[in-house]
């Protein structure tokens, strides 16, 4: 998933689901695509707000909300309470959110699951996640314990 989205193809995309393409929307869409982060509405308005002064958490939410409903964007609830958005039209994966450091890292559906669902039941979508260390905060943590 490491796509690099222009502003042209971004532009492309909102007006192939018939979402006039504002540049806030531009610009939200962006971020999601871009940032492979998973980001929550206000990571997104933090980082818009200093493109558009004037720009308003309502124009944000209401962005998230038709990019979600017209199929461009997905909102993960791996939080409890902060919801996150990440690009709808993705092979199935998964997702493995750090407890130590709270990085969410996009991973490989494990085995066969979607395969073996889809032919037995109607599948809207599919959320798996694992938490536990990454690999850095596996490594800070064995550092800090043998400097001890």
């Amino acid at each position: 998933m490491t796509t690099e989205y222009s502003i042209a193809k971004l532009t492309e995309m909102l007006q192939a689901k018939g979402i006039r393409p504002s540049a806030q929307r531009i610009g939200v869409l962006g971020i999601v695509a871009n940032s492979h982060r998973h980001p929550s509405a206000e990571d997104i308005y933090s980082n818009l707000s200093k493109l558009f002064l004037s720009l308003s958490r309502t124009t944000v939410y209401n962005s998230l909300k038709t990019l979600t409903e017209k199929g461009l964007l997905r909102e993960l609830e791996i939080e409890s309470g902060c919801s996150r958005y990440d690009m709808a039209q993705q092979p199935a994966h998964s997702h493995f959110i750090c407890r130590r450091c709270s990085r969410i890292y996009d991973m490989p559906m494990p085995g066969n699951l979607a395969e073996w669902m889809s032919p037995r039941f109607d599948i809207d979508s599919v959320d798996v996640t694992f938490r536990g260390l990454c690999p850095d905060c596996i490594k800070l943590i064995d550092n800090q314990s043998t400097t001890k």
